[in-house]
């Protein structure tokens, strides 16, 4: 059984050290990672250690979401790896996202890449979607200009 991975890939205009923070701080991740704009997060839990967890929680018109993290690597502000479960997902079910920060002359490129399990291939474009809606939102935050 091969791996399904996917990879999706966004530069900032905003330093690699503020783009590699926000995924670590929880007011920043609460902004941004898993929110959706009509839901209300409820937690934003994040412990920024290897083998530390995180759990975000946001209320949807479905139901509440819960998001778990439990980070393998920390390599500021290079490289943050982590393993990552969400609803219907049982604890012991978690998928691998890494993402990796390369300095550009006007900011940085941020690649994530997020390795499934075959059985959740079926989700492949959906997951797809959901990461390219984080990274903007996170872009939103990062590149805003301080006044």
């Amino acid at each position: 059984m091969s791996v399904v991975v996917l990879t999706v890939t966004r530069t900032f205009a905003a330093p690699p050290e503020r783009v590699f923070d926000a995924w670590l701080d929880p007011k920043d991740a609460a902004r941004f990672l898993f929110a959706t704009p009509d839901g209300e997060m409820l937690t934003c839990e994040i412990d920024p250690v290897v083998g530390g967890r995180g759990l975000i929680v946001e209320r949807r018109a479905s139901g509440d979401a819960h998001h778990r993290i439990r980070f393998e690597q920390i390599d500021r502000p290079h490289r943050l790896a982590f393993l990552f479960s969400a609803d219907p997902a049982e604890e012991g079910e978690w998928t691998r996202v890494s993402i990796d920060i390369a300095a550009s002359p006007d900011g940085c490129t941020l690649t994530l890449t997020h390795e499934m399990d075959p059985a959740w291939a079926a989700y492949e474009d959906q997951t797809r979607k959901g990461w390219t809606m984080i990274l903007e939102s996170l872009g939103r935050i990062t590149e805003k200009q301080d006044d």
